[in-house]
């Protein structure tokens, strides 16, 4: 395919030697164009890049002038899609608010609208933009599980889907999972544990003693006739639930004979759950069909997404989602719903509005889960019924939500940018590293890193370290090796995992704001804004004025950052403590492997504290009386902690 140059400099062509670009090409995409970041007018040169957009499908890209990404969207038709934003007079108030923020853009052309859809949502995962439709809220909820792989498959509860085991639920709205799970357990008599089967057999717990188990560890049941136990369990959690009922019956009656009351009563209380979940069946439905209803509603400025929850017939449960949009009603459910089943067990139909890409929702699934899925678009009948009841439920939740919504972009977006504007930063703090010390006395010497993107936390972003350089309680010196750890990792091929933050915020005042600045010199690192925050006044300190900046103590900007900064001291304190109670019940020696008492008494004797054994070098730990070379290697590498 012939290559297209998206950025084009005033009165010039666009070829490779009037600039230069980003090119990547990945399959199924075709290609990747990037212009260098701007130096003169935005709009003027976004003008010239319209007029080169192709008739494809794909994504586009919204950069801020910092080079940010605001904005990612799918278009059957870029040419079309990427110039409304900037042709259109009519716009929402989100729209604008992005339109304005723009400074550039790039696409990437796919083969289909599906592989758009697809790029999108990765794209968004990835750099999660602003702009863009964040499942923030959302909530993983519990599945049976069923390991059907195994030999003699077990039943329990999971809040993960992964391959190789088949899943039924999700459970909410009342019914308990522990609940579904005693029911399958006490009528079928298969197992509930972890418990693994092998050629020896076990001896029989508990539950096969109260008639709960068929203790298949212990051998006393064929692989057949378990499997048709699993099957009938099966087809109970797929909405059968007739049998169960007869079952349990018989099982009451017995013990009540026996007068075994207590199992009697348990079986009572089953049989109540039981008439409790046939209340939630939609009789219309077909039993063995999975269905999620799904309703979007927005006030132009925000929105919220409606979901009823039907499994086999049974109404499950209601979810609603309060989601930002910049994009049309269409584009935001797809993409509401490509982020929403990465996590979630997708079902045999979804009901939508009518405004929905249907086609498009359905080859995407098709593409990528490999499953037929049927995206209704009803007018009439129970699913029209029931999506005009989740429409309901998700116009009460944004009634009742805008309020919490706009606390919360005050307490982040909107604390970011003010923060930027009172300190003068150089650039919008969206990803803002704030890092601690912790120590008692200078022992166990930890760090940690803690992450907030656009005002909230990152944690999987969050890093700890152990101090390796520093005698004794130095937190000047400690920090300095935190960070110096840290920038060792800018430019390197790690920099994709530990992004290039836009604020480094520190823990203390100017003492500790110098000692960094100092590692940040030597590093050449120029371009990150760095504070610190002194706790006692809650000072901020910055490099390029003499007196500390004093907030008003209601301000959300202020807010923010000890939110930070007391994350950043938990983080540290947790990771201390988790370290110091583990040396408080027995020496760390101990848990290295080789290293027995004689062993443990010659190195103590040598290095005197465990911090000088940390510091020592494989060299001088083999050179202590009945180490040698290998049982050093593994010592060294005991203490060795990467960032």
């Amino acid at each position: 395919m012939r290559e297209r140059a998206l950025y084009v400099p005033r009165r010039k062509r666009a070829t490779k030697r009037s600039c230069s670009f980003l090119l990547q090409i990945r399959p199924p995409y075709c290609i990747i164009l990037r212009a260098e970041p701007f130096t003169i007018q935005y709009m003027n040169e976004i003008r010239e890049k319209l007029k080169l957009l192709p008739e494809n499908p794909g994504v586009y890209v919204m950069l801020d002038k910092d080079g940010n990404v605001i904005y990612v969207g799918k278009a059957r038709v870029l040419k079309n899609r990427v110039r409304q934003y900037f042709h259109s007079s009519v716009k929402t108030e989100k729209v604008a608010a992005m339109v304005a923020c723009i400074a550039d853009f790039y696409y990437i052309i796919t083969k289909s609208e599906i592989d758009a859809l697809a790029l999108e949502n990765n794209l968004i995962k990835k750099y999660k933009p602003k702009y863009n439709i964040l499942l923030k809220d959302d909530k993983t909820y519990p599945y049976v599980k069923v390991t059907v792989s195994e030999k003699y498959p077990a039943f329990s509860l999971s809040r993960k889907l992964q391959k190789g085991s088949k899943y039924f639920g999700p459970y909410m709205g009342g019914v308990r999972v522990k609940d579904v799970l005693e029911i399958v357990n006490m009528a079928f008599g298969v197992r509930i544990c972890s418990t693994a089967i092998g050629e020896k057999p076990k001896k029989p717990c508990l539950n096969y003693h109260i008639h709960r188990c068929a203790a298949p560890c212990a051998h006393l049941i064929s692989e057949e006739e378990y499997g048709k136990r699993v099957q009938a369990a099966m087809r109970f959690l797929s909405g059968d639930e007739g049998d169960v009922e007869e079952r349990l019956r018989d099982k009451m009656s017995r013990y009540a004979e026996n007068e075994e009351f207590e199992l009697a009563l348990d079986c009572r209380n089953k049989l109540e759950m039981l008439s409790k979940i046939a209340l939630r069946r939609i009789t219309s439905l077909k039993r063995d069909l999975d269905t999620d209803v799904v309703a979007y509603t927005s006030n132009k400025l925000y929105a919220a997404v409606g979901i009823l929850i039907i499994r086999g017939g049974i109404m499950q449960g209601a979810r609603t989602y309060a989601v930002e949009n910049a994009s049309q009603d269409g584009e935001a459910v797809a993409s509401f719903l490509a982020q929403y089943y990465a996590k979630q067990q997708v079902p045999d139909e979804i009901v939508v509005q009518e405004f929905c890409e249907t086609e498009l929702i359905e080859g995407f699934f098709r593409e990528q889960y490999g499953k037929t899925v049927t995206v209704l678009a009803p007018k009439q009948g129970v699913r029209r019924q029931l999506l005009e009841m989740a429409e309901k439920n998700a116009a009460e939740y944004l009634d009742k939500v805008i309020d919490k919504i706009r606390h919360r972009e005050d307490m982040t977006v909107n604390a970011c940018k003010r923060l930027q504007d009172v300190l003068g930063l150089a650039r919008y703090p969206r990803r803002m590293e704030c890092y601690d010390i912790s120590n008692i006395s200078g022992v166990d010497k930890v760090g940690s890193m803690v992450v907030f993107i656009d005002g909230e936390p990152d944690r999987n972003s969050y890093r700890r370290f152990r101090i390796r350089t520093v005698e004794g309680a130095d937190d000047f010196a400690s920090l300095q090796e935190v960070l110096t750890r840290r920038l060792a990792k800018l430019g390197t091929e790690e920099e994709e995992r530990f992004e290039k933050p836009d604020l480094v915020v520190i823990d203390g005042g100017k003492g500790q704001l110098s000692a960094v600045d100092e590692v940040f010199r030597k590093a050449g690192v120029m371009d990150i804004d760095l504070i610190s925050l002194a706790k006692r006044e809650e000072e901020i300190f910055t490099l390029h004025a003499k007196d500390s900046v004093l907030l008003d103590k209601r301000d959300y900007c202020l807010r923010m950052l000890q939110r930070l900064r007391d994350e950043a001291h938990r983080f540290a304190i947790t990771y201390f403590r988790n370290i110091h109670s583990k040396r408080s019940l027995t020496s760390v020696l101990t848990e290295i492997p080789g290293v027995g008492k004689i062993k443990r008494k010659a190195l103590l004797e040598r290095f005197g504290t465990i911090d000088r054994l940390m510091r020592a070098e494989k060299s001088e730990i083999a050179s202590v009386n009945g180490i040698g070379d290998s049982l050093a290697g593994v010592i060294k590498k005991y203490f060795e902690e990467e960032l």
